[in-house]
């Protein structure tokens, strides 16, 4: 009998490099404010402490994915880990669309580590991974939809943090 290898459930895992300090690009992710310049909140709740809620809502997108519906809605989560220059950790975490049942549970991890550009000046590399997944048409083009909007995110955050 030939053996099978089951493929890897998609997940999202993007990565970016910020010219700024551990804490400065972590508190991006819970201040308000930034959050609606880097990421297009329309509102949010976080708490950047163990048992925090982290919710985020963006407007109901005009366009309509043919599996997803409108994008947008709210993704909401409860932080479980929260080192102010490591990273943070959301469990329980599901996206409520604007159209849709929700999806999910999920998990978030974000990572920082201290690094150097290639002309020698400090860094943080900043690595998003999500994770959680059924079996089905929607969950796979959820991960194919959401890893490219949060690398053009973390790229606005990068724009932002190195102007600022």
């Amino acid at each position: 009998m030939a053996n099978r290898t089951t493929p890897a459930p998609p997940c999202l895992d993007v990565a970016i490099e910020i010219g700024a300090t551990p804490r400065v690009v972590l508190d991006a992710f819970f201040d308000a404010r930034l959050l609606s310049q880097w990421c297009g909140t329309v509102r949010s709740v976080t708490q950047p402490a163990t048992l925090g809620p982290y919710a985020l809502e963006w407007q109901a997108a005009d366009e309509k994915d043919d599996v997803l519906g409108r994008l947008g809605g709210f993704l909401r989560g409860t932080v479980m880990q929260f080192e102010p220059t490591r990273g943070f950790f959301v469990a329980d975490l599901f996206w409520l669309p604007p159209d849709s049942g929700p999806l999910g549970p999920m998990a978030l991890d974000v990572a920082c580590t201290l690094c150097l550009t290639s002309d020698g000046r400090p860094a943080t590399r900043v690595r998003m991974h999500q994770t959680g997944f059924e079996e089905s048409v929607r969950w796979r083009r959820y991960y194919d939809v959401v890893g490219s909007g949060w690398l053009r995110s973390l790229e606005s955050l990068k724009t932002l943090l190195e102007t600022a």
